[in-house]
């Protein structure tokens, strides 16, 4: 059986970064079972303590002081200018990676791991037998969009919206190297969609909310960085119209306090969860998110019709601010830096319904429809070209 080897470059700087690479590695799977092999790796962590200290502290100050993230957007940004054709952290461990793995196919869905990356790659294992990947994720272009993105010598280059793809080009890319194809998100978001029975089952049923009451969802990324208990008493003055979904991600202390919090007012319906890998169920039942800018997180959110609310609490860091920006302006998500200012919006929908209901025409009009497996066909093509075999048609 011809099989290609895809590795797969990412980093747990936040979430989003990894859901992307599982979302890929599923669905190679639900494609092409077993004649595509898929390895991720988290290369900044795994290759050099500098980047392993990297990763950690972008999360650390992610969560405790958002403002730093601009002078570490400055810092890293100059790996643009160090890594133009060659790696300075952590190339030992790169290099006897791809000797002992030996992909067809590169494929980053990281900005720190594309420049230098795909030439190093191209040196071990020869130009002829390797092509080299991006997914960018990022929904606009501007300060925040890390010129590590772009290395030139890319075979393809994904964006998520036309205004990320021609933000590229004008950093350097040619068009015909850029595909513009959408969120990259798992199987099941695509799979597993609710009509309204399912949706009141599952809003009943599973979480113990009423069906008949505004549903706010509170949510975090993966590291948990949110300011839940500074609204959840907000939310509360609405009671008797609002209830509340609570996601706390990995962050054990604001999932204590949410509990505590609950148990203390009987009168609030409130569900409360940790970690959860049903964001794209929770979303189908709630009408309004509160987020910080993330993208995985606002992508599922537009792509299930459920208006934003961005948390500016702390300020928002640079890479947030191409997703506030894009829904800021096609949308005008509000944003919110005070739990008095989430009292405003409420007020405003929640007593006024037809100011809801053209705050979430205005986010649906930014939604587009998406075939999944086409970005998924055209990257496992490359690997079968670079491999040299026949490309199979997919299960």
């Amino acid at each position: 059986m011809s099989q290609i080897r895809i590795l797969v470059l990412t980093s747990s700087t936040g979430g989003g970064h990894d859901a992307r690479a599982q979302a890929f590695a599923e669905w190679a799977f639900e494609l092409y079972k077993h004649k595509v092999d898929v390895r991720i790796e988290q290369l900044l962590e795994k290759s050099s303590f500098i980047g392993r200290w990297g990763v950690e502290f972008y999360n650390w100050i992610q969560k405790r002081a958002p403002w730093l993230h601009h002078p570490y957007y400055m810092l890293v940004e100059g790996l643009s200018i160090i890594n133009r054709d060659n790696i300075s952290f952590g190339k030992k461990y790169y290099r006897a990676l791809l000797r002992e793995y030996r992909p067809h196919l590169v494929f980053s869905v990281h900005d720190c791991l594309n420049r230098g990356y795909f030439e190093v790659a191209r040196q071990e294992l020869g130009a002829e037998n390797v092509r080299c990947v991006t997914y960018c994720g990022e929904f606009s272009g501007g300060y925040g969009y890390s010129r590590n993105w772009v290395d030139k010598t890319v075979d393809l280059y994904f964006s998520r919206t036309p205004t990320a793809r021609d933000y590229a080009v004008n950093l350097g890319l040619r068009p015909e190297q850029t595909r513009v194809r959408g969120h990259l998100m798992r199987p099941r978001a695509h799979h597993d969609l609710f009509d309204a029975e399912k949706r009141r089952r599952f809003l009943v049923g599973k979480l113990g909310l009423r069906d008949d009451r505004f549903t706010v969802l509170l949510g975090t990324g993966g590291n948990g960085a949110n300011q839940h208990m500074e609204l959840l008493p907000i939310l509360a003055e609405f009671a008797d119209r609002v209830q509340v979904i609570v996601v706390c991600g990995h962050n054990a202390r604001t999932y204590s306090e949410a509990i505590h919090w609950r148990a203390q007012h009987p009168e609030f319906s409130c569900f409360i969860d940790g970690y959860t890998d049903e964001m794209h169920r929770l979303l189908q039942v709630s009408d309004a998110i509160v987020t910080r800018g993330g993208t995985t997180t606002c992508a599922k959110a537009l792509n299930f019709r459920c208006p934003i609310i961005f948390n500016g609490f702390g300020s928002i860091m640079p890479q947030e601010r191409l997703t506030v920006k894009f829904f800021e302006r096609g949308a005008q998500c509000p944003i919110i830096d005070s739990a008095a200012s989430l009292r405003t919006i409420m007020e405003n929908w929640i007593r006024m319904p037809g100011s809801y209901a053209e705050a979430r025409r205005r986010f649906e009009a930014l939604r587009y429809d998406e075939d999944p497996t086409v970005l998924i066909h055209e990257l496992i093509g490359l690997g079968f070209d670079a491999a040299k075999v026949a490309r199979p048609f997919p299960v």
